[in-house]
């Protein structure tokens, strides 16, 4: 079996991403960091970091508010969708990954959604994330993200199948997902057509891999890091949670402590 790999992905679906993904409401996440922000910070952060930021549409929505933005993503093509969406605004946009990406300085919040930290599939990337996204930010600075968990790969991933069409019918994805429990890894084998003038449709395939952490490797990982754990939520970054059985998906907020700064290590 090919080696599991996430090196490629994006690199067809970007241009269409945002067209498939209509029902992502972009003012309503910003409302709720926002929340978030006001709830657990003394003042609003000026410069924010938007990893892994995709096509850019939250990074965008984010500086409309009055944040500095940092958007990095990994994937150029995302990257090139992100331009478009920035346009205008001041907004730098990196092309580093997770794992290895460098700013030229401390910022005051690093928001990572839609679950980008579950494609940090090999062991200890999640912990060279969290060390890193702990050294740029400012003492007591707050670092949002969410995750797919174990119950969601299990009960709504495995041997499933869909398909995804754009509102105005000019893509369309077909996604087929397989999860093995052993590994805790997520295959989701993609085809993706797109609409040509002509009428007639072009065909890509690609192949994406999301892993499965359970909640409390992920809690372990942020505290070996150097972080406060202050919400784990099933609603939302700045809900009250209401702890169901099989929780799909849950949003974390965590602060960072910094020896010597602030509270005793």
């Amino acid at each position: 079996m090919t080696k599991p790999t996430n090196s490629d992905s994006f690199s067809v679906l970007a241009h269409v991403y945002d067209s498939l993904n209509g029902s992502a409401d972009y003012s309503k996440l910003a409302d709720d960091i926002e929340a978030c922000f006001s709830r657990y910070l003394d003042k609003k952060p000026m410069l924010v970091l938007d990893l892994a930021c995709g096509t850019g549409k939250l990074t965008s929505e984010l500086a409309r508010r009055g944040y500095d933005m940092i958007g990095a993503d990994s994937s150029v093509d995302m990257l090139m969708q992100a331009r478009d969406h920035t346009q205008g605004q001041d907004v730098l946009l990196l092309q580093q990954g997770m794992c290895d990406f460098e700013l030229y300085g401390t910022v005051g919040a690093v928001v990572c959604t839609f679950d980008s930290l579950n494609y940090l599939i090999e062991n200890g990337e999640l912990e060279q994330c969290f060390a890193l996204v702990h050294n740029y930010l400012d003492p007591d600075g707050l670092f949002l993200f969410d995750m797919n968990m174990p119950s969601k790969f299990q009960n709504y991933y495995d041997g499933r199948d869909f398909i995804l069409e754009s509102d105005d019918g000019s893509a369309y994805c077909g996604w087929q997902s397989t999860f093995d429990s052993q590994t805790r890894l997520c295959q989701f084998s993609l085809t993706i057509f797109e609409l040509n003038e002509d009428g007639t449709y072009n065909r890509a395939e690609e192949c994406q891999w999301e892993r499965a952490y359970e909640e409390g490797e992920i809690v372990r990982a942020l505290t070996e890091s150097g972080f406060e754990l202050l919400a784990s939520s099933s609603q939302g970054f700045s809900k009250e949670d209401n702890p169901k059985a099989g929780t799909g998906r849950r949003y974390f907020a965590a602060r960072c402590k910094k020896p010597g700064v602030g509270s005793p290590a």
